[in-house]
């Protein structure tokens, strides 16, 4: 069995800090969201189509998510009356995903909640610290997709 290096073991330590702020932040955007009838999974969704329809497998590698998780995800969305799906000019059987109006209305509200939400958190960090913190995480996520 291999031994971490100490470069290893920070980086592992990095993986266990990043899952679970990943958990807390879905637990956040499920609280920003629920209300409206929507979910974090839902309010990602939304968010990828909400520039222009795109195929489910599209929105799944944008958020680097499974196909079939955005796929459900979509399908409830649909029947909820959030999104509708449409043809895909370019591929038959993949069609695109869009935003109804109930789904756009329901997108800006979470965003307006999620700006106080994201302002307030903010307030008192360290700006340098959190823009380090992202370039740095940046980094690691264009490692993991080149290895």
């Amino acid at each position: 069995m291999a031994k971490l290096t100490a470069a290893g073991e920070l980086f592992t330590e990095l993986v266990l800090e990043v899952f679970r702020v990943n958990g807390l932040a879905l637990e956040a955007g499920d609280a920003l969201t629920e209300s409206l009838g929507l979910s974090s999974a839902r309010w990602q969704v939304l968010g990828v189509v909400d520039h222009e329809p795109a195929p489910v497998a599209n929105v799944a590698r944008t958020m680097g998510l499974a196909r079939q998780s955005v796929q459900q995800t979509a399908d409830a969305l649909e029947r909820d009356g959030f999104i509708e799906y449409r043809e895909n000019p370019h591929h038959r059987r993949a069609k695109l995903i869009a935003l109804t109006e109930q789904g756009r209305e329901a997108l800006r509200k979470v965003e307006a909640r999620q700006a106080a939400w994201a302002n307030q958190l903010a307030t008192g960090m360290d700006a340098r610290a959190l823009r380090a913190t992202v370039d740095g995480l940046r980094q690691v996520r264009q490692h993991l997709e080149e290895a």
